[in-house]
C-alpha cells in the first residue's frame, strides 16, 4: 500500500520537476525549452496511429493547428534527423519506436532510484508529501474562486460604466431631466411614441389588468378597428415594465416614500413655464431607466462572453474596449431607447453566449439547453425582425453540421430547442402567424427533415463533397419553398419583413411600400465611411487577421475530411464555436452592407471576435515567442488613440429638446376638438398625437401589416397628384375628421427619388402630369377641406 502511494508521489514529483528525472530525454529537453507542451491525448493517439498511416498523417493536421509544435511532430523530427532519413521515410516510425523505448527505460530507472531515496528519508516523509499536496489543492481552489470573483467583479464594473455612459449621452442630447412630461413624450418620435403610449395606458388605468385589457382591445390605433396591440406590436416589454412601475410605486406610496421630485422650469420666451419631475415615480424616467439598466447588464455579459470565447480575461477586456471605442457604430439605444432592438438585442448576446458554451463543451447539460430556450424566446418576443437574425444563425450552424463541426445528436437538440422556442412564442403572441411563416421556422423544419433522411440522401452522392452539396441545395431550396407555402397558408404573404427589404435591395425592386422603408436613412446601404471608422480603431484589421487564421484552419480541416474516412471526423474538426462565429460574422456583414440599421448586429459581433486575438488556440505559436500581455496592451494602446477621440466626440454632444410647433398642435387638439375626433396624417406625427392626446388615429409607424399599408397609402395620397375630391372621399371612408398636413413633406427630399412626389410618380404614373395636391391645399383647401389650425409647420384640415 505504501509503495503504491510512493509511486503516486514519484509521478507527482516528476511532473513538478521534470529535469530531475528526464534529463537524458531529448523530448523532455524540447519541452523545457518552450518548444512544445505534452498532450496526453496526443500521446494516446500517437500510439494508436503511427505517422506513416493516413490516419496518423491526418491527425497531424489538427495537432499542427494548435500553435506550438506537437510532441509527436517534435519527436518525429528529432528521430528523422538522427537517422538521416528523408521526410516520411520508412525508417522514421521504426527509429521513433526505439527512441521511445529507450526513454521509457530511462524513465523507469530514475523512478526506481527515486523510490530508494524516499524509503531512506524516514517514515514521516509520506505524511509531509501528503500535506504538501493538500496545500497545493487548497491554493488552486482559492485561485479558482478568486478568478470567478474577478470575472464577475469586472463584469459588474463595466456594466455600471456602460449604464452611466448611456444615461450621460441621453441627458446631454436632450436635457431630459429638465423637460416637462409633454416634452418628454414628444422626444419619443415615430414608432417610439407608439410603443410608449401603451405603457402609459397601462400605468394610468385603474388596475394593471384593466390596462392590459385596454391595449389588447384597442380602438384608438387603427380606428374603427379593434386590435390586440400586444400581438401586433410585440409589447411584452411595455407590459412587464408597466407592471414593475405600478408595483414599485405602489409599495413606496404604501410606506409614504417619495418617488419623484418636481420643480418649475422657466423656458425661453415665448415658451411658458412648465413643471419637470425626476425619480422612479416619473413614468418616462422609469421607462428609459429600465432600458439603460438592461443595456448596462449587456456590457457585463459582453465581458464574460469575450473572456469565455478567448480563454482569457484580457480577451473580455478587448471586447469591452472595442465596443466603447466604436460605440456610435454599435448601438443607438442612447438616442432611441424605446425601439424594439433596445429590449431584444441583449438577449441575443445571451443566446449566442449560451450557444457558444454548448458548441464548445463535449457534454452540454440540460440547464444549457433551458438557457438557450429562454434567451431565444426573450430575443424573439420584443422584435418582429428577430426571426430573420435567428435564420442566419441556423444558416451558419447547418454547414457546420454537414462538414462535421457539430455532433449530430447535439445539433438535433439545438434544432428541437429552436422549434420549441418558436411554438412558445406563437402561443405567447396569441397565435401570431408571422412566427410560423418565417424563413426561420421554415429552415428549422427543413433541417429536421434532412437530418431524418440523411442516410437516404447519402446514397445520392458518390463522394463526400457531393453529399455536402446535395444537403446544401436541399436546405436552401426547401427553406424558400416552405416559407412561401406557409405564408400563403397563414395569410401573411403581403406582410413586409426584413427579408423582403433585403430582396428589394438585391433585386433593385421598387414600389410605394419598399420606397417608404428604403428612403429612410437607417434602411439605406452602409455608409462608405463606416469601414474607415472601423479601421481607425483597429477593429477591422484585427477581425481580418483573426478571420484569416480561422479560414486557414477551415480549409485544412475540409481537405483532411475529403481525403479520409468520415469516422475520423470528430477527431479532426474541433473548435466549432470559432467557425460558427466566423460564419455569423459573414452573415452580419452582408446584412449591414444592405441595410445600415443592421450594423447593430455587425459591430458588436466584431467586438466579440476581436477577443480571439488573445486565444492561444489561434495564436499559441505567437505567444510561445513573445510576451502575451505585451501584445494585448500594445493593441489596446493603438486602439485608444482613435477610440478616445470617438468617446470625446460623443461626450461633446450637447443639446436641449424643443419642438414648439408640435407642442402648439397638441395643445390645440386637446382643447379644441372632441375626444372622439379621428385624425390622419404623417406616421411620426400620428404616433405623437395618439400618445399625448389619446385621440383615435387611422395610421401609425408600425408599417409591416398589409392592411395598415393600404390605409397609409390612402392617407399619404394628400402628397400625390390625385384630385382633392378623390382624396377627400377616401379619407371619409376611413372615418377621418381632421387631416394634419405638413408643409415640409410637400418638398422634403432625403435623397434622389425619395420625395413624396417622386414616390407617387413611381406608384401612380397616370397622374404624373397633374399639379401636386399638397401645393393646392396649402393655397386654398376649400371646398373639400377647411383649414382650422395653422402654424409654421402644421396645418389641420377639417374634412367637409
Amino acid at each position: 500500500m505504501s509503495i503504491h502511494n510512493f509511486e503516486q508521489q514519484i509521478q507527482h514529483n516528476s511532473t513538478q520537476n521534470p529535469s530531475k528525472y528526464f534529463a537524458s530525454n531529448e523530448l523532455t529537453r524540447a519541452v523545457l525549452q518552450g518548444e512544445t507542451e505534452v498532450n496526453p491525448k496526443t500521446q494516446a493517439l500517437e500510439q494508436a496511429m503511427p505517422l506513416s498511416s493516413p490516419a496518423g498523417l491526418l491527425a497531424g493536421c489538427t495537432w499542427r493547428a494548435q500553435g506550438c509544435l506537437d510532441p509527436v511532430a517534435m519527436t518525429t523530427r528529432l528521430t528523422a534527423t538522427a537517422a538521416g532519413a528523408g521526410r516520411g521515410g520508412p525508417g522514421a516510425p521504426r527509429h521513433y519506436a526505439q527512441r521511445r523505448m529507450r526513454n521509457l527505460n530511462a524513465q523507469n530507472y530514475f523512478q526506481l532510484e527515486e523510490v530508494t531515496k524516499i524509503l531512506l528519508q524516514g517514515r514521516f516523509q509520506f505524511l509531509h508529501s501528503l500535506l504538501d499536496q493538500l496545500r497545493e489543492k487548497v491554493q488552486a481552489l482559492q485561485i479558482h474562486r478568486f478568478s470567478h470573483r474577478t470575472l464577475f467583479g469586472v463584469a459588474a464594473f463595466v456594466g455600471i460604466l456602460h449604464w452611466i455612459h448611456l444615461i450621460t449621452l441621453f441627458e446631454n442630447d436632450r436635457h431630459f431631466s429638465h423637460l416637462s412630461s409633454l416634452e418628454r413624450e414628444m422626444t419619443f418620435r415615430t414608432e417610439m411614441g407608439l410603443y410608449y403610449s401603451y405603457f402609459k395606458t397601462i400605468i394610468e388605468a385603474p388596475s394593471f389588468l384593466e390596462g392590459l385589457w385596454m391595449i389588447m382591445n384597442d380602438r384608438l390605433t387603427e380606428y374603427p378597428l379593434v386590435i390586440n396591440t400586444v400581438k401586433r406590436f410585440h409589447l411584452y416589454p411595455e407590459v412587464v415594465i408597466a407592471y414593475w412601475y405600478r408595483t414599485i410605486v405602489g409599495i413606496m406610496d404604501l410606506f409614504g416614500i417619495e418617488t419623484k421630485t418636481c420643480w418649475n422650469v422657466t423656458r425661453i420666451e415665448p415658451l411658458n413655464e412648465v413643471q419637470s419631475c425626476e425619480g422612479l415615480g416619473d413614468p418616462a424616467c422609469f421607462y428609459v431607466g429600465v432600458i439603460f439598466i438592461l443595456n448596462g447588464l449587456m456590457m457585463g455579459l459582453f465581458f464574460i462572453y469575450g473572456t469565455y470565447l478567448s480563454g482569457s480575461q484580457l480577451g473580455g477586456l478587448i471586447t469591452v474596449m472595442c465596443y466603447f471605442f466604436n460605440h456610435g457604430e454599435a448601438t443607438r439605444v442612447m438616442w432611441t431607447p424605446p425601439l424594439r432592438e433596445s429590449f431584444s438585442y441583449p438577449f441575443l448576446v445571451l443566446q449566442m453566449y449560451v450557444l457558444t458554451t454548448i458548441l464548445r463543451t463535449s457534454t452540454a447539460h440540460m440547464r444549457h439547453y433551458m438557457a438557450l430556450c429562454f434567451s431565444t424566446v426573450a430575443f424573439m418576443l420584443p422584435w418582429q425582425f428577430a426571426q430573420f437574425i435567428l435564420f442566419t444563425q441556423i444558416a451558419s450552424l447547418f454547414p457546420m453540421y454537414v462538414v462535421g463541426y457539430i455532433e449530430p445528436s447535439k445539433f438535433q437538440k439545438i434544432i428541437y430547442i429552436n422549434m420549441g422556442s418558436v411554438v412558445l412564442c406563437f402561443i405567447l403572441m396569441f397565435g401570431n402567424p408571422m412566427y410560423l411563416s418565417s424563413y426561420y421556422s421554415s429552415c428549422l423544419l427543413v433541417t429536421w427533415a434532412i437530418m431524418q433522411k440523411k442516410n437516404k440522401i447519402q446514397r445520392l452522392g458518390s463522394s463526400e463533397l457531393q453529399f455536402w452539396l446535395i444537403q446544401g441545395c436541399a436546405w436552401w431550396s426547401g427553406t424558400i419553398i416552405l416559407k412561401f407555402l406557409t405564408s400563403k397558408i397563414c395569410g401573411v404573404s403581403d406582410h413586409i419583413r426584413l427579408s423582403d427589404l433585403i430582396a428589394a435591395r438585391i433585386l433593385r425592386y421598387t414600389d410605394f411600400d419598399t420606397l417608404i422603408y428604403t428612403c429612410a436613412p437607417e434602411f439605406d446601404f452602409m455608409e462608405q465611411a463606416t469601414p474607415l471608422r472601423y479601421t481607425k480603431t483597429l477593429l477591422l484589421p484585427l477581425i481580418i487577421v483573426i478571420t484569416y487564421f480561422i479560414f486557414k484552419k477551415v480549409v485544412r480541416d475540409i481537405l483532411c475530411v475529403l481525403c479520409t474516412n468520415t469516422y475520423l471526423r470528430k477527431q479532426l474538426l474541433d473548435n466549432g464555436e470559432l467557425i460558427f462565429h466566423t460564419l455569423q460574422l459573414l452573415a452580419f456583414t452582408a446584412l449591414a452592407i444592405l441595410i445600415m440599421r443592421l450594423k447593430l448586429f455587425l459591430t458588436p459581433h466584431m467586438c466579440i471576435m476581436a477577443s480571439l486575438i488573445c486565444s492561444r488556440r489561434l495564436f499559441g505559436w505567437l505567444f510561445c515567442r513573445v510576451h502575451f500581455e505585451n501584445v494585448v496592451f500594445g493593441i489596446l494602446t493603438m486602439m485608444s488613440i482613435q477610440g478616445c477621440a470617438n468617446l470625446h466626440n460623443q461626450w461633446s454632444i450637447m443639446g436641449e429638446f424643443t419642438n414648439l410647433p408640435q407642442e402648439e398642435l397638441i395643445h390645440w387638439i386637446k382643447y379644441n376638438t372632441r375626444a372622439d375626433a379621428v385624425f390622419a396624417g404623417a406616421m411620426p406625427t400620428m404616433a405623437s398625437i395618439k400618445l399625448s392626446t389619446l385621440h383615435p388615429i387611422v395610421n401609425h409607424p408600425h408599417y409591416e401589416d398589409a392592411d395598415l399599408r393600404a390605409r397609409t397609402k390612402i392617407v399619404y395620397s394628400a402628397y400625390s397628384r390625385k384630385s382633392a375630391a378623390e382624396v377627400r372621399d377616401k379619407l371619409l371612408e376611413l372615418h377621418v375628421n381632421y387631416y394634419v398636413l405638413e408643409e415640409a413633406w410637400c418638398v422634403v427630399r432625403t435623397k434622389p427619388g425619395c420625395s413624396m412626389l417622386e414616390i407617387w410618380d413611381v406608384e401612380d404614373p397616370s397622374n404624373a402630369a397633374n399639379p401636386p395636391l399638397c401645393s393646392v391645399l396649402l393655397k386654398n383647401a376649400k371646398p373639400y377641406f377647411t383649414t382650422v389650425f395653422q402654424n409654421s409647420m402644421y396645418r389641420v384640415l377639417k374634412i367637409n
